[in-house]
């Protein structure tokens, strides 16, 4: 059977609309997309991306917390990060494509209202089904992250797209490593629960702040059901090659970031250190993760694939210094800015390489491409404080060690194809 006929049906149901005439779009397109993206609005969008990934990864270093609380033991407390990952990936697949077929603006807005009532669940759940559950609601309102992400770049003129969808990425990239300083610091001072409840409250505000201040684009052009759009991702997977390449990247470096950063509060709650002090090797991530925000640049120059391979390269290293973590907090710090480099150098390089080989792409290949990185984060999560539980530290970092060697490997192998 020929599939191109096929191919070429979904490629256009995800990159065109199929009722609204072209001359009417582009003159809509030439009238709005100049004025509207301010660098004020561009600020506001990277706050609220901030603001909602960090709801994901507030958990990480309020683990050992959240088990006493729960009397959950340490094997299962990676399940908080897990079912947050679930909840994530669902979103992906099922919410994000929204932002193709409905109004954009009042998407992000129920969203972010959604999101609060789940985190004010979590934060007053007084058992642990309760908690899971509403973290799992708390991961899957947390998608209005790449809803924004598009928002950006329909609002944005097309000389100022590439860096608008850029300074949006940079505010998901702080958001994740600022949140757990963060989260370490209220614990601290007021305890987990706190984190949440405050996290709810901000979300309330930002959805007033959105409401009064983003524009309504008219409905997006593509005109088809929902439950076609939802087929349309799947079959971006069968279609597209660079996507199904670049997702097993995907995976793979998020599980070894995952194991890391899920485990690493369990040593070093041994060691007494408090929720900020562990929150603060957030702060040494960032240098590592900016300091990758080229790697897009290079992929432009056609050096992809050499970037993706030498990123996983010092990614499997990075789990030396890592391993002596019980010993040398100053090797543990090295470490962490190496792989949270590595990491998101092969990330940035693959949005690069996807969104070149699909041009015109919109939330359906957003969504398509993060379900990877979720699957891999709660594998990764709930993998590690499993091996921390059974064998100790040097097993954690064995795992994470053996899942970026299988990256290195993968890219060995697509090099031959």
């Amino acid at each position: 059977m020929n599939m191109k006929p096929v191919v070429s049906v979904i490629k256009k149901e995800i990159t065109a609309g199929s009722t609204v005439s072209k001359t009417k779009n582009n003159s809509q397109n030439h009238a709005l997309a100049a004025p509207l993206l301010t660098p004020a609005l561009t600020f506001l969008f990277s706050l609220t991306s901030a603001l909602a990934v960090a709801n994901v990864y507030f958990a990480q270093p309020l683990l050992e917390s959240m088990a006493k609380s729960f009397s959950v033991q340490s094997a299962a407390i990676g399940m908080v990060v897990t079912m947050t990952q679930v909840g994530y990936g669902a979103g992906l697949l099922f919410i994000v494509p929204l932002g193709d077929i409905v109004n954009r603006k009042y998407l992000v807005i129920t969203q972010m209202v959604l999101l609060a009532t789940a985190l004010f669940i979590a934060g007053f759940s007084q058992n642990w089904a309760t908690f899971l559950g509403a973290m799992v609601f708390v991961g899957l309102m947390a998608v209005v992250v790449q809803i924004v992400v598009v928002y950006t770049a329909s609002l944005a003129a097309a000389h100022q797209r590439g860096k608008a969808v850029g300074t949006v990425t940079s505010g998901v990239v702080l958001g994740i490593l600022l949140a757990r300083f963060t989260s370490g610091v209220i614990a601290d001072l007021a305890g987990w629960r706190a984190v949440y409840l405050s996290s709810a409250c901000l979300m309330l505000m930002m959805a007033g702040v959105l409401y009064k201040a983003i524009p309504s684009l008219p409905q997006p052009r593509v005109k088809s059901s929902y439950w076609v759009l939802i087929k349309s991702v799947f079959m971006l997977f069968i279609t597209e090659p660079t996507l199904r390449a670049r997702g097993i990247f995907a995976l793979l470096i998020f599980a070894a970031f995952s194991v890391l950063w899920t485990s690493m509060v369990l040593p070093l709650s041994a060691q007494s250190l408090s929720h900020t002090q562990i929150g603060m090797f957030g702060l040494a991530g960032i240098a590592g993760a900016l300091a990758a925000s080229k790697a897009g640049k290079w992929a432009d120059r056609g050096m992809g694939q050499r970037t993706t391979g030498l990123s996983l390269i010092l990614l499997l290293l990075s789990w030396l210094p890592i391993a002596f973590a019980e010993r040398s907090l100053l090797l543990l710090i090295v470490g962490v800015i190496v792989l949270d480099f590595a990491v998101q150098a092969v990330h940035v390089t693959n949005q690069s390489l996807i969104f070149s080989a699909i041009p015109n792409a919109h939330s359906s290949l957003v969504g398509a491409y993060m379900c990877f990185y979720s699957l891999g984060s709660a594998l990764g999560a709930i993998a590690s404080t499993q091996f921390y539980s059974l064998w100790g530290w040097y097993a954690v970092c064995a795992l994470g060690a053996g899942i970026s060697a299988a990256a290195l490997l993968f890219w060995l192998w697509s090099q031959k194809e």
